[in-house]
């Protein structure tokens, strides 16, 4: 039986945070196997959010019912949901075992500890961008400027220094401030 059919028969064709009968598709529970075990099934709505890490408390009440479920990735969820919404009253009540508690703390650490990059005028820079080089920049030990207005194509993004990115300029691949670009 394949993951999506699993979650179907567990939660009875339902959204098992909010109980919604529309859109419903599974949502794996970082970190995860990909195991129905380790997924649950949301609607639309709920997984949007998730996704996005824009919450709507008043629609994640829900999570009052969810956090009791005996399915130990809806637990999970409900105990990262009601972190991220601030929820000390529910988080007090909410019981995990200890491998669900590492499982979710884990889950909460990785989305605390991603690194967000962002140029000069704090929008948020993704791998694949296009950027422009807003000054005149000396690159060292490669001989010639970067010029400003220099526009540099799929970049990349370290992932342990979020005030750089990487990327080709006159063919050489250097790294970048990020304070003196600006995304296209």
């Amino acid at each position: 039986m394949n993951t999506e059919k699993e979650l179907v028969a567990r939660s009875g064709g339902v959204c098992e945070l909010c109980a919604s009968s529309e859109g419903l598709s599974a949502l794996e529970v970082a970190p995860s196997d990909g195991s129905s075990e380790q997924s649950i099934y949301v609607c639309e709505n709920c997984k949007s959010q998730i996704e996005s890490g824009e919450l709507d408390e008043s629609h994640f009440n829900c999570l009052n019912d969810a956090m009791w479920s005996e399915t130990p990735a809806v637990k999970v969820m409900s105990y990262i949901l009601l972190n991220k919404l601030g929820r000390q009253d529910l988080l007090d009540m909410i019981y995990l075992d200890d491998a669900e508690k590492k499982w979710g703390d884990s889950a909460l650490n990785a989305a605390a500890n991603k690194i967000v990059h962002k140029d000069a005028n704090g929008v948020v820079l993704n791998a694949g961008d296009s950027v422009v080089i807003l000054k005149d920049l000396e690159v060292k030990g490669a001989g010639f400027t970067a010029k400003r207005g220099t526009t540099v194509t799929r970049i990349a993004l370290p992932a342990d220094i979020d005030d750089h990115i990487e990327g080709r300029v006159n063919g050489t691949k250097i790294y970048l401030k990020t304070e003196f670009l600006k995304k296209v």
